[in-house]
């Protein structure tokens, strides 16, 4: 039983690495669509120069980081914020201690 291999055409690997670049679609979900092996596609996609890095499966959903003056704002806000509760806190505790007393 012999092998026989399947010879594509320039044009037709051509296209098919471009349809990985631009459709969105993973390596292996074009390769399935056009009846071939993934590491085909893959090898094809290595010779004319196009990655298969993964950038249209796994889009970049991190937060730009904040500039150091919003940081700053930040803290100073929540520096404020702090000091407020801590005064809130006291007062509860001051108004704890003579209703308590009052009631003895």
């Amino acid at each position: 039983m012999s092998v026989k291999r399947r010879v594509f055409p320039e044009t037709f690997k051509r296209e098919a690495v471009d349809r990985v670049a631009t459709s969105g679609l993973s390596a292996g979900a074009v390769a399935r669509e056009l009846g071939l092996h993934e590491t085909v596609l893959r090898r094809w996609m290595m010779q004319y120069g196009t990655q298969a890095t993964g950038a249209a499966r796994r889009p970049n959903t991190q937060a730009p980081a904040p500039s150091p003056s919003d940081l700053a704002a930040e803290n100073a806000r929540l520096r404020r914020e702090n000091d407020h509760l801590r005064m809130e806190r006291d007062i509860l505790k001051k108004a704890a201690l003579i209703f308590g007393a009052a009631s003895r």
